[in-house]
């Protein structure tokens, strides 16, 4: 991707993300503080961009992280953001916020995902959800469009499973919107092409604001119904590339029924370490 940013001139590029934001070149020279005869001087390559105005720039078109990088490289400047594995010792603090959200969590399922949709962490009770799918399906990489939405993953049990691929779809057409990633397309695609009733798709202003409250309700192998409500969290203030394409997906109950179910199973499973003598895992 690196490569290819370099090959395109900063000037196409800056060009095809003020017109994905559908800004007019006066708008955003006002927003970033340079002329528009400047801005215009720039995206017909008649002059280079500086690292500050660039940064500005990119700023106000509020581009992610790693395509901020790709633009500084296509300008000819270092990247200002870094990117590390989340295993590495600088993330630790990083890798202890996300111990502690999805562990406070329990006994509902939590877990947390990279912008492809990967699973990067999940906490217990997200096990209990996991035994209803298909063991080669949870090979890493786990994606979690991938065991929703494949027939011998979550599928099979989700009641209202076309309202959930239509509140996905929007989720994902939205995520393209913002980054311009073209991985996305490939994930957007397979959920569109799942076998699932078709749902209405609302208008984004109204499927926004109902975001938050689009159920899942699941039916147990045992037959039992589950209703959920989800949240989505990442991290604020983020000057990381990793950290910032984080996202954390929190399911609450959203009955009585469905807390009593999961607080059952946690309750059993520490009576059963209790008996067992089972620790906390460290030699």
């Amino acid at each position: 991707m690196e490569m290819a940013s370099s090959q395109t001139p900063i000037g196409q590029l800056l060009r095809e993300w003020r017109r994905r934001r559908r800004l007019s070149q006066l708008e955003l020279a006002l927003d970033a503080g340079i002329s528009a005869r400047h801005l215009s001087f720039i995206e017909t390559g008649r002059s280079k961009p500086g690292r500050e105005v660039l940064l500005c720039v990119v700023e106000h078109l509020q581009i992610p992280l790693r395509e901020r990088n790709q633009l500084l490289l296509a300008a000819g400047h270092a990247p200002a953001f870094p990117e590390r594995s989340l295993v590495d010792r600088e993330l630790a603090p990083v890798r202890n916020a996300l111990d502690r959200i999805l562990t406070a969590h329990q006994p509902y399922p939590a877990l947390a995902i990279d912008r492809g949709w990967n699973v990067v962490a999940a906490n217990s009770a997200i096990g209990v959800l996991a035994e209803w799918i298909d063991r080669e399906l949870l090979n890493p990489p786990i994606n979690a469009l991938e065991i929703g939405f494949h027939p011998r993953g979550l599928a099979p049990w989700v009641v209202n499973l076309g309202q959930v691929r239509a509140y996905f779809l929007e989720r994902i057409e939205r995520q393209i919107a913002v980054t311009a990633d073209d991985r996305l397309d490939e994930l957007r695609e397979m959920v569109a092409c799942s076998p699932a009733p078709d749902h209405p798709r609302l208008p984004p202003g109204e499927a926004a604001a109902r975001e938050i409250l689009t159920p899942l309700r699941l039916r147990t192998p045992d037959g039992q119904d589950l209703s959920f409500l989800g949240t989505v969290a990442s991290f604020g203030f983020a000057g990381e590339v990793t950290t910032s394409e984080l996202s954390i997906e929190l399911l609450f109950p959203a009955d009585r029924a469905t807390a009593e179910f999961f607080e059952d199973i946690d309750r059993e499973e520490s009576d059963h370490t209790q008996v067992t003598g089972g620790g906390d895992g460290y030699e």
